[in-house]
């Protein structure tokens, strides 16, 4: 099913829509970043349809057509709910015969974006991220956001800074672009985050001390993060940039500076991951534990 949206400039944001309430809260946050950055809007519900076979029943028949009308309400209330959180938006609406991460693989190669929610109509009580928002952070060819808030039924924050992890990864450069890019959007600060060791501030036998030499080092990272920081600060002048430097588990600095967040951004996967390795336990931690949405910033095409 399609229907037409006007002409706009720019590739689609894509949404999974299922009907859950997460999916609604992610096409609500979709429909705001469409009308930030004047690109379409299109919304996907996709399912494996039963295989048709020559013993099918009238009541069968019966079924799947009940099943298609439900799933077609979906997309038209997802439809209204866009329309409502952003009036200049005329989304798309498409229903898809595939399986639901392949489908959003596929809308992913000409998308600027895909949205979903945390948790899907399939998600198990208190599964805290739901398989295809794992699988689309690890597999997509473009940005991936996953919609979350800091309880399952609470409202997405709406103020505070975008953080953003920085490493020097080639990830996290993709990073960094889309941070200032949010920020500039949303008029908010931004919160620039670069751990440069991985021992934690508290190890199980107590503080690490700081020695001169290590303070050193801090003073040096302090200016490594300046520096990758220098070009976007000068393309955009009018964003608060603060720069924070730890010594301790990118996850747990990361989780620290999303507490008042209204979004975080990083890369896939760090410098320090394996080879091969699509989605980086940083990653697979903030999307599991954030209190608010995360965009994993994939490298285009995959």
């Amino acid at each position: 099913m399609n229907t037409q949206s006007r002409v706009e400039p720019g590739r689609p944001i894509v949404v999974g829509v299922d009907g859950s309430a997460s999916a609604t809260q992610a096409v609500h946050w979709a429909a705001e970043a469409a009308e930030r950055r004047h690109v379409p809007l299109r919304l996907v519900h996709a399912s494996n349809r039963p295989t048709r076979h020559h013993s099918i029943t009238r009541f069968d028949e019966e079924v799947l057509g009940s099943l298609r009308a439900q799933q077609r309400s979906w997309l038209r209330a997802a439809a209204s709910d866009a329309t409502a959180a952003a009036p200049s938006v005329v989304p798309q609406t498409e229903l898809v015969d595939e399986d639901p991460v392949a489908a959003l693989i596929t809308e992913s190669r000409m998308a600027s974006m895909v949205v979903v929610g945390s948790r899907g109509l399939g998600g198990f009580t208190g599964l805290l991220l739901g398989s295809v928002g794992v699988a689309l952070a690890a597999h997509a060819h473009c940005p991936v956001a996953v919609v979350r808030a800091a309880t399952p039924d609470g409202p997405l924050p709406t103020t505070g800074p975008v953080v953003v992890g920085i490493d020097g990864s080639d990830n996290s450069l993709a990073a960094t672009e889309v941070a200032f890019g949010e920020a500039a959007g949303r008029k908010a600060p931004l919160a620039a985050v670069h751990t440069w060791s991985d021992l934690p501030l508290e190890p199980p036998f107590g503080p690490v001390p700081s020695w001169p030499e290590t303070t050193e080092v801090e003073i040096y990272q302090r200016q490594v993060l300046a520096d990758r920081l220098a070009a976007w600060t000068t393309k955009h002048p009018d964003i608060a940039v603060r720069r924070v430097v730890t010594r301790d588990k990118p996850a747990a600095s990361l989780l620290a500076q999303a507490k008042n967040a209204q979004l975080i951004v990083l890369g896939s996967h760090g410098r320090g991951g394996f080879t091969g390795m699509l989605l980086g336990s940083t990653s697979q931690a903030l999307l599991h534990h954030a209190p608010c949405p995360v965009i994993v910033a994939r490298p285009e095409h995959g």
